[in-house]
């Protein structure tokens, strides 16, 4: 059910953008980076992930949402049972009716989906000027070449060309498609400590993002390679097996 969920959205998504004119507008080249996940045996940087969790939480939770992660997913991540506690609880969600049939606030629990920034659209756009924040669950497979797009757009915020006037309100960005984008520039370096010690560029920054945007996008990648390299096993086995006893067959035969 929450696959299907996600494959309707995903397409909702990308059926919006491919008629947005500001997605058709202008050509951009889009670099490619270099992600631990890719490839066949490609698996996730956990404490990449953990990393992009954080500047996720510090920085984009303020606007963007992850409608499809619940609290207890972010163990996949390496996160303790306690510190998921931790990280639901410092959230409020709205649960109710109680016995005299009222809504009330309470701490988030890990069953809980992660809390959204805002309680509808409308206050969402009202916050933004006019501009929804879409929600970043799916981002990476709602773009084409999702995760090298997104990675270029959190460091494509540059000042405009000489000649070029920026629309009151929008930004300039070199991987937007029509290089004009409503979102002001959410990362800059040292945006977030990590405890780790790790490099907090704005590289670095965006780096670690794209790669836990990359799971919440698809979790079970690694669970979905593992079984394909299995079945590739199989089907190699399988195929020599056959081989074999066709030539003993007609062997026999002759």
């Amino acid at each position: 059910m929450m696959k299907t969920a996600r494959f309707l959205i995903a397409a909702l998504v990308l059926g919006g953008f491919a008629i947005s004119p500001a997605f058709a507008a202008g050509n951009v080249h889009i670099a490619d980076q270099e992600w631990s996940f890719e490839g066949i045996f490609g698996t996730f940087d956990r404490a990449a992930q953990r990393r992009g969790f954080q500047v996720y939480d510090e920085v984009c939770s303020a606007c963007h949402g992850l409608d499809f992660i619940k609290y207890r997913n972010l163990a996949a991540l390496g996160f303790s049972e306690d510190k998921i506690k931790e990280i639901a609880a410092e959230k409020e969600v709205t649960d109710g009716p109680d016995d005299t049939g009222e809504m009330y606030d309470r701490p988030a629990l890990p069953s809980d989906n992660v809390v959204a920034p805002f309680p509808n659209p409308q206050s969402a756009r009202l916050a933004n000027n006019g501009a929804l924040p879409p929600d970043l669950s799916l981002m990476v497979k709602a773009r084409k070449n999702g995760a090298n797009y997104l990675y270029a757009l959190l460091t494509g915020y540059k000042d405009a060309p000489e000649g070029v006037e920026v629309t009151d309100g929008m930004y300039y960005n070199t991987a937007f498609p029509g290089h004009q984008i409503a979102m002001g520039q959410p990362l800059d370096d040292d945006s977030v400590e990590f405890e780790d010690g790790a490099p907090t560029t704005l590289d670095h920054l965006a780096h670690d993002l794209v790669t836990f945007l990359a799971w919440t996008a698809e979790p079970e990648m690694e669970e979905r390679k593992r079984l394909g390299v299995k079945v590739i096993l199989f089907l190699i086995f399988f195929t020599a097996l056959l081989i074999a006893v066709k030539r003993k067959v007609w062997r026999d035969l002759h």
